[in-house]
């Protein structure tokens, strides 16, 4: 897993022996065991790691008005009972949720009131909630809605 992998050596003498991944990848779920020897004494612990992955199609940038579909996978075993997609949840009004039971999301008119922060979360069936953010970004124009702008001779206008 090298380079991707680091200790924190400076963190082991204050008994911090944490696993560092970056970037995260899903072939990286599994079973995860940390042994550290004082003297004579040996400590372990288990973590297990699991992944979710969020797809669009097409990658990110979108492009304004191309069909976007977004899909949320996870590593857990248990069986998806409800995907909810959250789009910027915390401001305010403009805020947006979206629950269903696939995992995928389309947007057929993607506009750049769409861009921002979105977050899916996947409910299973062993009560278990776990759940992923990125940003969308999407490429267009945002300018005003009308074509005629009126400017004061001798301004700038843009």
């Amino acid at each position: 897993m090298k380079p991707r992998v680091s200790l924190q050596d400076s963190s082991l003498r204050n008994g911090n022996f944490s696993l560092r991944i970056v970037p995260v990848r899903s072939e990286d779920v599994g079973l995860y065991e940390a042994q550290v020897k004082y003297k004579t004494e040996v400590h372990s612990c288990h973590v297990e790691l699991g992944v979710i992955t969020v797809t669009l199609s097409p990658p990110n940038p979108v492009i304004e008005s191309e069909l976007l579909s977004m899909s949320c996978n996870s590593s857990h075993r248990a069986s998806l009972v409800e995907t909810c997609w959250f789009h910027n949840e915390h401001l305010g009004p403009a805020s947006r949720t979206f629950c269903f039971s696939s995992g995928t999301l389309s947007i057929f008119h993607p506009a750049m009131s769409d861009a921002g922060s979105w977050r899916c979360q996947l409910r299973f069936s062993d009560k278990e909630i776990i759940s992923a953010m990125f940003n969308l970004q999407i490429l267009g124009f945002d300018g005003p809605a009308s074509p005629v702008v009126y400017v004061a001779a001798g301004s700038a206008a843009d």
